[in-house]
């Protein structure tokens, strides 16, 4: 599905090139459950902004079902992001303004579905995560939980390939986070691609495999690890 030849992201701060990936190759099957994990400042952020085509790689090559994405024009990787990508953020991103269907709603709008079409599959997503009874409410007035799984349910809407979830249960208490976990595990059995970005390794145990890194460079042997029916 994704394949990194030779990633490498360099960032300029005030004349000083700091390393934020350095020579990653990996490659990510659909259906797969990955965790990205490593100490703060390894390069797990940019590395799920680089496979959601959220921030370019100073070098190496991205593959997309083996189509070199890597110098598109930024309205087609837009494209492409909108059609093929889920994304989950730690801190929801939602819009305050809008309200959770509304929400839910705002990418199949970028994608040109009908008004009726949209608004039908919102309500269907946001009673799959169990907020039925919360549609009409704004993000103020749902809990952490609540507007994390809006966020899932907006990452759905879609039908994305993959589901790049960062830190998506790091604002929350265990037992929410809990429910978030479960409802990743759900959608990866149903054959949804889950990339997540985690610090905690109970949860990395939880992926199918672990892509571990350090200093911006992948770890040689990072641990393969059987996924748990939780």
């Amino acid at each position: 599905m994704i394949r990194l030849e030779n990633i490498s992201k360099q960032y300029d701060l005030g004349g000083t090139t700091v390393d934020a990936l350095k020579d990653v190759s990996l490659e990510i099957n659909r259906g797969d459950y990955a965790a990205i994990m490593g100490p703060s400042g390894s390069g797990k952020s940019t590395m799920m902004h680089i496979l959601g085509i959220l921030d370019s790689a100073t070098g190496g090559k991205y593959f997309l079902e083996d189509y070199d994405i890597t110098a598109l024009p930024d309205k087609e990787q837009a494209r492409i992001r909108n059609k093929h990508f889920g994304f989950i953020f730690q801190s929801f991103n939602l819009f305050p303004e809008l309200s959770a269907i509304e929400n839910v709603m705002l990418p199949m709008s970028y994608a040109g579905i009908p008004y009726k079409t949209r608004k039908d599959k919102a309500v269907d997503l946001l009673q799959e995560v169990g907020l039925g009874h919360r549609m009409t409410h704004l993000p103020t007035m749902l809990s952490g939980g609540e507007q994390q799984r809006v966020a899932i349910a907006r990452s759905l809407s879609n039908d994305p390939d993959l589901i790049l979830a960062d830190e998506p249960t790091g604002n929350l208490p265990s037992d929410k986070g809990e429910e978030i976990m479960e409802i990743l595990e759900s959608l990866n059995k149903r054959g949804v691609t889950v990339v997540m970005v985690t610090h905690n390794p109970a949860q990395g145990r939880r992926a199918g495999y672990v892509i571990e890194l350090r200093d911006g460079m992948l770890i040689p042997g990072s641990p393969n690890l059987e996924a748990q029916n939780v």
